[in-house]
């Protein structure tokens, strides 16, 4: 039988040489061997102190001297003064503020606004809530429930800490 394409197909031949990457075994020449000597320390772990810390002008975090955490600065170039006269490097001389007055500042929170208009709106649902008790006409009574509903509806929004602060002044 004849393969289609006409061509005779025949086992490679021994001349075909592997690709480098592959490699035959060898034989192992025998060990020589050699006296043998104490056993080796095992390996361990070795303490090495650590170098000093040099400023690179970053922040870190060390120990102050009671021990408790602290975050440091470095600055790579210290500022020194400048050898000046003791004039030129007194700082200005300013008016000394007495002492109760440093640095104190007094500010006042107004809610004043907030809270008439919450009284506004409790008072305007005590009438619509009135209107609606002597209402007899049911269009008119919906109506009445529907304006209500909407008055309660920006009370809860309103009549609380939260809105309060937002809507405070401060002078």
């Amino acid at each position: 039988m004849e393969p289609i394409s006409g061509m005779i197909h025949t086992p490679a031949s021994p001349e075909v040489q592997e690709p480098s990457g592959v490699q035959t075994p060898r034989q192992e020449e025998p060990r020589r061997e050699e006296p043998r000597t104490a056993p080796a320390a095992p390996a361990t772990d070795r303490y090495l102190p650590e170098e000093k810390h040099t400023p690179c002008g970053l922040y870190w975090v060390g120990k102050d001297g009671d021990g408790s955490p602290r975050i440091f600065f470095d600055d790579p170039a210290p500022k020194a003064p400048e050898a000046l006269p003791e004039e030129e490097n007194a700082p200005p001389e300013r008016p000394e503020k007495p002492a109760s007055g440093k640095g104190e500042e007094k500010c006042t929170c107004d809610t004043g606004k907030v809270d008439r208009e919450i009284r506004q709106l409790k008072k305007r649902r005590e009438q619509l809530e009135g209107r609606l008790r002597t209402e007899t006409d049911e269009v008119r009574a919906r109506d009445l429930e529907r304006q209500l509903a909407q008055v309660d509806r920006e009370l809860a929004q309103k009549d609380n800490d939260a809105y309060r602060r937002q809507h405070a002044e401060f002078s």
